[in-house]
């Protein structure tokens, strides 16, 4: 008996979930008429106000007649429509429902365009796409839809740098790109910048061959075209060619290299027994009171380091520990944020992030646009809004 009850109760249960189904679809289907009904019928108000005159009707006003229809389909959130729209036979019909030759509601482009540039793969995307609109839109399409924010980003991307940007932080990332049946390597240049109110501003990004003398040339030639000026810090990892054509375009700005890529470097170079301990001796060089003691401790530990039969450290200290203290030449509060590029880093890393779902881009410009897509979106954020560096001292006078 009690086995029969359950039987029972299941396939009552089972007969719900059924009808459940067949009212949403039903509803799905009601929705979706009442949409394509209601924008035909705003078509033909439109047709009969342009001709002033509705269907079939006699008046002097009359300013031209219809020419029959042609099909014309609309992705909506209520799903595919079928839009019949008037021909006229001399005026050109121009509606403010459906622009010509669009297919896809403005609210639906915008969403496809928001998941590319949040990371979502083309693949993905036509996935999505099918399960919300019930159409799945190519990766073409997608593609297309892209096109159309890329002027907006070369207009952003080209926009005059305003004001005095003291400290600046570069970098760069390599992206893969297909040529004549190979993948190669292309770079692309980020410039960020820390204004003279101690608000961080992206300032450029470019297209460069490599991270070389040349490419490093080509961009800082482009942020200075552009208005950068006021320049006395660029803080970077050892990027080839970087450190020799600063003094080209801004001669009294120093350099700093990043002291984690500077420990990194010593780190690459040390057996790993001894590791602990020169991390240690490593820091303390950069905990220092001020830029005099930092070189007086430079000095003993690479005296240490020779003692431990670490010769290669040794003579890396000597020969490339200066370039890792120009930040103390600036005031003692800005240390902290001088000292490395990982705030640049860090948005290195969400550019990497994003670009590992595209794999291969066509060509350079393309990585480029994406890119400057996801920086231009993060300058719009409490990223650019919260101050990062108090001035005040800097331009009073306070460097020491």
């Amino acid at each position: 008996m009690k086995n029969v009850a359950q039987e029972n109760e299941k396939a009552i249960s089972g007969a719900i979930k059924i009808a459940e189904r067949e009212i949403r679809d039903h509803l799905d289907v009601l929705v979706r008429q009442s949409v394509e009904d209601t924008l035909n019928a705003l078509l033909n108000a439109e047709a009969d106000a342009i001709c002033q005159a509705s269907r079939y009707q006699r008046s002097p006003d009359r300013q031209d007649t219809r020419a029959g229809s042609y099909k014309r389909k609309l992705l909506t959130k209520a799903g595919e429509v079928e839009l019949q729209v008037p021909r006229l036979r001399t005026l050109p019909f121009e509606t403010q429902i459906i622009e010509r030759y669009k297919t896809k509601q403005s609210s639906v482009e915008e969403a496809l365009i928001e998941m590319y540039l949040a990371g979502v793969s083309v693949r993905r995307v036509e996935d999505i796409t099918e399960a919300l609109w019930g159409t799945k839109v190519s990766s073409s399409t997608v593609s297309e839809l892209n096109q159309k924010i890329y002027g907006k980003i070369e207009e952003w991307r080209i926009q005059p740098i305003l004001g005095e940007h003291p400290y600046i932080f570069v970098d760069g990332v390599y992206l893969k790109r297909s040529w004549g049946g190979e993948v190669q390597n292309v770079s692309v240049l980020v410039a960020v910048g820390v204004n003279d109110e101690g608000y961080r501003e992206i300032l450029g990004v470019a297209e460069g061959s490599r991270e070389d003398k040349e490419s490093w040339s080509n961009f800082l030639r482009y942020l200075k075209e552009r208005g950068l000026k006021g320049v006395r810090l660029i803080v970077s990892d050892k990027c080839l060619g970087l450190y020799e054509i600063i003094g080209d375009f801004f001669p009294t700005a120093k350099w700093q290299r990043c002291i984690v890529h500077w420990y990194r470097n010593a780190f690459a170079m040390c057996p790993w027994k001894y590791i602990r301990e020169v991390v240690a001796m490593l820091k303390a060089i950069h905990a220092q009171e001020d830029k005099k003691a930092a070189r007086q401790k430079a000095a003993l530990v690479s005296q240490k380091l020779r003692a431990m039969k670490l010769e290669r450290i040794a003579s890396f200290v000597e020969t490339s520990v200066e370039k890792t203290l120009s930040y103390m030449d600036f005031p003692y509060e800005h240390w902290s944020r001088l000292r490395t590029n990982n705030g640049l880093e860090r948005i290195m890393k969400e550019i990497r992030r994003r670009t590992r779902v595209v794999g291969s881009f066509p060509d350079g410009y393309s990585a480029m646009m994406l890119v400057g897509a996801r920086l231009r979106h993060i300058s719009t954020t409490k990223w650019g809004t919260r101050q990062y560096i108090n001035t005040c001292k800097l331009y009073e006078g306070g460097i020491r």
